[in-house]
């Protein structure tokens, strides 16, 4: 089962200096309809005005994802990590039993990221984060692995999931075809251009979740960049 979730119908909040679309329902006032696919609970669109960013705050017991559209985003937390993660690349974050972390947009032009939170296998644990490079070319025509709870995805970000997050490049005209492996939920949606998904078209802004498909069969109907999350 195909469930379209257009941006219209998508949850939006506009804070001035941030502007974000929320995948999934964050409140019991927005759309219940965007409801969660087993661990993945969050996917939020966020585009963060330069010079701004979210200040100290703390989460528990979330495995947070982060993939960067365009700009720069600057991390810090209490463990005493600070990174920078540039536009194509993926941050992680266990949030374990507490952390407590900022992000910030110190560019001149605006960052845009998706922001995917799922939940972990199990509570607890040590808070940890880390950072990695996913050149473009590497995923030219296929989908690879950038967080994975498997440690047999051993090019990927570690999380503690029972989820695969998996990004791509498309050509327009091209195809590729990704079997679920046993996961029951899977949510894609374009950082750029616009997809066919089994046939149901996806632009930018779009998404789309999948529920005992078995299979996505992706194609670009103009160039493209999309990112895949599948959950148990």
């Amino acid at each position: 089962m195909l469930q379209l979730r257009s941006k219209e119908t998508l949850d939006r909040g506009d804070y001035g200096w941030l502007t974000a679309r929320h995948h999934f329902v964050v409140s019991a006032k927005g759309n219940l309809a965007n409801g969660p696919l087993g661990a993945l609970v969050v996917w939020n669109d966020d585009e963060i005005a330069p010079g701004t960013g979210f200040g100290h705050h703390t989460h528990t017991g979330m495995e947070i994802v982060t993939y960067v559209r365009q700009g720069v985003v600057t991390h810090e937390d209490s463990a005493g990590n600070v990174g920078h993660t540039v536009a194509g690349d993926v941050q992680v974050m266990s949030a374990g039993r507490g952390i407590s972390h900022s992000e910030h947009n110190y560019g001149e032009d605006p960052l845009k990221l998706f922001q995917i939170w799922l939940l972990p296998r199990r509570r607890g644990g040590a808070p940890r984060w880390d950072s990695r490079s996913f050149p473009k070319a590497d995923r030219a025509g296929r989908l690879i692995a950038l967080a994975s709870g498997n440690p047999k995805d051993t090019e990927a970000l570690q999380i503690r999931a029972d989820a695969r997050v998996m990004g791509a490049t498309l050509l327009a005209g091209t195809s590729v075809t990704h079997a679920l492996d046993g996961f029951r939920h899977a949510y894609l949606a374009p950082a750029r251009g616009v997809v066919l998904v089994n046939g149901q078209r996806i632009a930018t802004g779009d998404g789309v979740a999948a529920t005992d498909e078995g299979a996505l069969t992706i194609t670009a109907e103009e160039d493209a960049e999309f990112l895949l999350v599948s959950a148990i």
